[in-house]
C-alpha cells in the first residue's frame, strides 16, 4: 500500500467493536493480524493482555497478532479462552498498557476480529484506534533488538479475578439463601468456561445449554436472537425455573427469558436494572444508545433518574458514563454496563445482578410487568458500505413523522412510535429497529422503512 502524506486520513480499520473480517481473506489472515500486531505494539509500547473467544481460527490470529506484538518489544499475557469483560477486567487490575481480544462476538463463525482495549479495560477510544490506524498504513512499526523481544507467558487466573470482583459486588448470601434454580446457554462461546463457575460460587442449581466451547456453534448461531434462543425458552417453560439466559459468544451480552417463558429483548434487562440502580442511588443518570426501548427511559424516571442519550456503540456509551458519574449504562442489544466493576459490557455480571434482584424482589415476571411494554421488531437489510451514507442522506430528506432525530443513523418519532435505521458498523447492513404499542405496527413500521432503503439502492 501507498504510503499517504501525512495531512491525509489513514484509511479505517477499527468499526464499532474492533476489526473483524472473514478469516483467511486478505481482510482477517494471519499476515493482516500480523501487521496490526506490529501496530498496536508500537502503540502500546508494555505488556499487553490478550485472548480469544471459543473460535476455530482463534488460535492462528492469536498467534499471528501475539508475533507482531513481541517483534515491537511487548511482553504478552495469554488469558486463554475467556469472555470478552475478562480480558478488560484484567488489563484494568493488572495495570498492563492494554489488550486485546481475539473476536467476532455474534457475527458467523467464518468470521474473527481483534478488539483493543484501552489500560483503563475500556474498549478502545476511537482517538487511540486511528493512531494504530496510521501506523499500519505508514508501516512505521517499532523494531525491538533481538535482546529485547518480548515474550508470551500464559496468564491462568484471570477468569478467578473477575469471578472474585463480581461475587463481592452482589449480595452472594441473599442469593444463596434463596434456592434459585436457572437454565444458561452459554452458545458454545467463551461463557462456557466461566458462567457455570459463577452460578456454583453462588450456590445457584442451573441446568446448562451448549456450555462446551466450539468454534461452529453447532448449537445455535452465536448471536442470542428470538429465533436461535428457542431451546432454551422451552426448556425455561418446561422446566419450572426462576429464569434462563443465554450468552452471545464472547459473552459481554446476555439476554434473559422470564420464569413464564417470555424471551425479554435487551432493553427490558436494561430497563430493570437501571430500575435498581436509581432506586439504590436515590436517583442518578442512565446512559443508553438511541436503539433503547421508551421502557428504559420510563423504568429511570420512575425513581427520579434521568437519562441521556447516545450514538450506537457501547465505547461511547461507557465513555459518556465516565464523563457525567452515571450510575449504570448499557445498549438495548443485552449489553449492560456496571460502573461499579468495569465501564464494558459484562454478561456474567448482568447474570449477577439479575440473580441478586429475584432473590431480593421475587418472581423476574413480576419485576418486568412493574416497567411499561411496548412491541418491538428488529429486521436487517444488506446495504453495500460504500453507499451507506447516500441511502442515509435519501432517508433523512424523505422521512415522515413528527420529529427527527439523526444523532447516529435517522430516527423517526410519530405519535406512540419510533423507527430507527442505522448503518451497522461492522457488516455491510442496515439494521432498522422499531417500537409501537403493538407488534403489528412495529413490524410494520420496520418492514416499511427496510422496504424503503431496498428501494432506494435500486436507484
Amino acid at each position: 500500500m501507498t504510503p499517504q502524506p501525512k495531512d491525509m486520513e489513514a484509511p479505517r480499520l477499527f468499526g464499532t467493536n474492533g476489526v473483524r473480517g472473514v478469516v483467511n481473506t486478505s481482510e482477517m489472515d494471519s499476515a493482516f493480524a500480523l501487521r496490526l500486531g506490529q501496530a498496536i505494539g508500537t502503540y502500546m509500547r508494555g505488556p499487553v493482555m490478550i485472548g480469544t473467544d471459543a473460535r476455530a481460527s482463534g488460535q492462528m490470529i492469536k498467534s499471528a497478532c501475539a508475533a507482531g506484538l513481541m517483534a515491537t518489544g511487548c511482553d504478552v499475557l495469554d488469558c486463554g479462552v475467556v469472555p470478552t469483560p475478562t480480558i478488560q477486567f484484567a488489563v484494568k487490575n493488572n495495570k498492563v498498557a492494554g489488550g486485546i481480544m481475539i473476536t467476532a462476538s455474534h457475527n458467523p463463525p467464518e468470521f474473527n476480529g481483534i478488539k483493543c482495549i484501552d489500560p483503563d479495560g475500556t474498549e478502545m477510544a476511537r482517538q487511540n484506534e486511528e493512531k494504530i490506524e496510521r501506523i499500519f498504513h505508514d508501516k512505521s512499526f517499532a523494531r525491538a533488538d533481538w535482546s529485547s523481544l518480548g515474550v508470551t507467558r500464559p496468564y491462568t487466573t484471570s477468569i478467578d479475578e473477575y469471578l472474585d470482583a463480581i461475587i463481592g459486588l452482589v449480595d452472594a448470601q441473599a442469593i444463596r439463601k434463596a434456592g434459585l434454580r436457572v437454565a444458561v446457554d452459554c452458545s458454545n462461546g467463551a461463557a462456557s468456561n466461566v458462567t457455570p463457575k459463577m452460578l456454583e460460587r453462588l450456590g445457584v442449581k442451573y441446568v446448562t445449554l451448549n456450555a462446551d466451547p466450539n468454534g461452529a456453534f453447532p448449537g445455535h448461531n452465536s448471536e442470542p436472537t428470538p429465533e436461535n434462543t428457542k431451546d432454551i425458552v422451552g426448556l425455561v417453560k418446561a422446566g419450572g425455573f426462576d429464569f434462563g439466559f443465554v450468552h452471545d459468544g464472547d459473552a459481554d451480552r446476555t439476554i434473559f427469558i422470564d420464569d413464564t417463558g417470555r424471551y425479554l429483548y435487551g432493553d427490558r434487562s436494561l430497563a430493570l436494572c437501571a430500575y435498581h440502580a436509581c432506586k439504590k442511588n436515590k436517583g442518578g443518570l442512565v446512559v443508553t444508545s438511541v436503539g433503547s426501548s421508551m421502557c428504559v427511559e420510563d423504568a429511570t424516571k420512575m425513581t427520579g433518574g434521568d437519562i441521556l442519550y447516545t450514538m450506537v456503540g457501547s465505547p461511547i456509551v461507557a465513555r459518556e458514563m465516565i464523563k457525567h458519574n452515571a450510575v449504570f449504562g448499557g445498549e438495548e442489544n443485552g449489553g449492560l454496563i456496571f460502573p461499579e466493576l468495569q465501564h464494558c459490557r459484562d454478561g456474567a455480571m448482568s447474570g449477577a445482578k439479575i440473580l441478586e434482584i429475584v432473590a431480593h424482589h421475587g418472581k423476574l415476571s413480576d419485576q418486568m410487568d412493574k416497567i411499561p411494554w411496548y412491541s418491538q421488531y428488529k429486521v436487517k437489510t444488506k446495504c453495500p458500505n460504500d453507499r451507506k451514507q447516500e441511502i442515509m442522506s435519501k432517508l433523512a430528506a424523505s422521512a415522515k413523522g413528527d420529529r427527527l432525530d439523526t444523532t447516529d443513523g435517522v430516527k423517526i418519532f410519530s405519535k406512540k412510535s419510533w423507527v430507527l435505521v442505522r448503518p451497522s458498523g461492522t457488516e455491510p447492513i442496515f439494521r432498522v429497529f422499531s417500537e409501537a404499542p403493538t407488534m403489528e405496527d412495529a413490524k410494520k413500521l420496520a418492514e416499511d422503512y427496510k422496504t424503503e432503503v431496498e428501494r432506494l439502492l435500486k436507484e
